[in-house]
């Protein structure tokens, strides 16, 4: 019953029409097979409160990135665009998936809150699986009857960021990546880049002509 929910919400837009197809029914089955393995896989994991905790930079990624897709898909089922509710909740799954917890309380609550979005967000296309993992996971306990359960809120403090990643251009063609302070200056960012290994490398000891920053994106060095 999920598996065939999922299909429709996912295929089509409510106002358009729907053609059946195997193959694509089976796609929406294999993706609630890997929930319900996740799921089982972290039935023994205790539960660990966000509020409190210290996380490390592989928790804090995993929260930015978990309630970015939270807020597309608050945003989403708000217009009733069911179809991308799905393809982020299919997101959210590979990013829970991704995770490799070092065994620390802040890496366990990040984790475990991200997997609670995912069922919450789930629930109205899918609501038999994700009622039974929901119980078996003890979120019940802490929140309630799935059905009665809080609609999960985007964590604001969780979508900034300490540092920026930008790619790292040298004459116009890509040579690397840069990791910079989220507040850096144009001018800190120029002198980063200049510092770098990559542009070392490439650069060969030829002096920088021109430096081109396009803010959160990147950065280019003509020599």
């Amino acid at each position: 019953a999920d598996t065939a929910r999922l299909y429709t919400m996912f295929t089509a837009p409510p106002e358009a029409t729907l053609e059946w197809n195997d193959a694509a029914v089976e796609g929406s089955f294999r993706f609630l097979r890997r929930v319900w393995n996740f799921g089982v896989a972290q039935a023994d994991a205790q539960s660990v409160e966000i509020a409190g905790q210290s996380f490390g930079k592989a928790a804090q990624a995993l929260r930015r990135e978990v309630h970015t897709v939270l807020r597309q898909i608050d945003y989403d089922y708000q217009r009733m665009q069911y179809n991308t509710v799905v393809s982020g909740a299919m997101k959210l799954l590979n990013a829970v998936e991704g995770f490799k917890p070092d065994g620390s309380p802040g890496d366990a609550a990040a984790l475990r809150e991200g997997f609670g979005i995912l069922l919450r967000c789930l629930y109205p296309a899918t609501p038999h699986l994700t009622h039974q993992l929901w119980q078996a996971l003890g979120y019940d306990k802490a929140m309630g009857d799935l059905l009665d359960a809080p609609w999960p809120v985007v964590d604001v403090g969780a979508l900034t960021q300490d540092e920026v990643e930008l790619m790292l251009q040298v004459n116009g063609k890509l040579r690397g990546k840069l990791l910079v302070p989220a507040e850096a200056s144009k001018d800190e960012i120029e002198k980063l880049a200049l510092a770098c290994d990559d542009f070392v490398k490439f650069a060969e000891g030829a002096p920088a002509k021109r430096v081109i920053v396009v803010p959160g994106r990147l950065v280019n060095v003509v020599i």
